[in-house]
């Protein structure tokens, strides 16, 4: 199974933008941008998606990445040389 984990931190890093002024400028509380932050929401909408990349000047995928839980051991014995 896949997990989404949030990078607006790290884009938010890069574009030298405080978390305040992000708020402000897509119109959301400072709250729901630091649970946004922390991947502490169970979804986003697409405006405010919209919104952040716009205010970014950064695509969904700067944003989210999705990421393999870790794999299942395998009991299988290796067919590898």
């Amino acid at each position: 199974m896949m997990q989404i984990v949030v990078r607006l931190d790290v884009m938010m890093a890069r574009r030298k933008i405080k978390g305040k002024d992000l708020a402000h400028s897509i119109g959301i509380t400072e709250q729901n941008l630091s649970l946004l932050k922390s991947g502490k929401v169970k979804g986003v909408r697409f405006e405010t998606l919209a919104k952040l990349c716009e205010a970014l000047d950064c695509q969904p995928s700067d944003l989210l990445e999705a990421v393999p839980d870790d794999p299942p051991i395998s009991l299988e014995p290796s067919t590898n040389g």
